[in-house]
């Protein structure tokens, strides 16, 4: 007796594990929680790191005297941009909301953006420490360590740009198929009795 009462007071709070995946199953229908499935969580948490590797890399490149790609500031504005992805993505899988996840989309369309500016320079760069190296070979091994850590960071851009471009589907997916939809439903009226009049 006392165990029935037990399963019906789990089912009328929810509580019982067959309704929570039930929950799950028809929440899994509904189009933002398609990109939730996709767990921009967890990608979020990588992107977070890679925007604290720039940043943290930017302060050592603040100390060169060289060309790299501290002349416009590229490892500042570069890692805030991908910790602000990453930070909304967490925060989108945990509050899933059409706006969040239209500010994801914007926030991660800036970012490849940044991408694009930021690739060439560093190659460049690269190239450049390449060309000089005869010159720094007889004085000092620096530009070994500076092409270390600008191929480190062209790579480590290159791989977030392809995270950024899958989460960009995943979330224009996601808003695409939640466009408002009007239903329009038609109850025609009773038909009209001529024997009242």
């Amino acid at each position: 007796m006392e165990e029935t009462e037990s399963t019906t007071q789990d089912r009328t709070t929810g509580q019982d594990g067959s309704h929570a995946a039930d929950h799950t199953l028809l929440m899994s229908s509904k189009p933002l929680h398609r990109f939730i499935q996709k767990e921009p969580k967890s990608l979020g948490i990588v992107i977070l790191i890679f925007g604290c590797a720039e940043i943290l890399m930017g302060f050592v490149l603040s100390q060169e005297v060289d060309y790299t790609s501290y002349q416009i500031y590229i490892p500042f504005w570069q890692g805030a941009l991908f910790v602000a992805c990453g930070n909304l993505s967490i925060y989108t899988e945990m509050n899933p909301s059409k706006k969040m996840v239209t500010v994801c989309l914007a926030m991660y369309v800036v970012s490849i953006l940044g991408v694009v500016v930021s690739v060439p320079f560093r190659l460049s760069c690269i190239l450049n420490f390449r060309y000089a190296r005869y010159r720094y070979y007889s004085e000092n091994n620096n530009w070994k360590q500076l092409i270390g850590v600008e191929s480190l960071l062209f790579t480590s851009s290159l791989c977030v740009s392809v995270l950024l471009i899958f989460l960009c589907a995943v979330a224009r997916l996601a808003l695409k198929s939640t466009s408002t939809q009007i239903i329009v439903q038609h109850i025609p009226l009773p038909p009209s009795n001529p024997t009242s009049n």
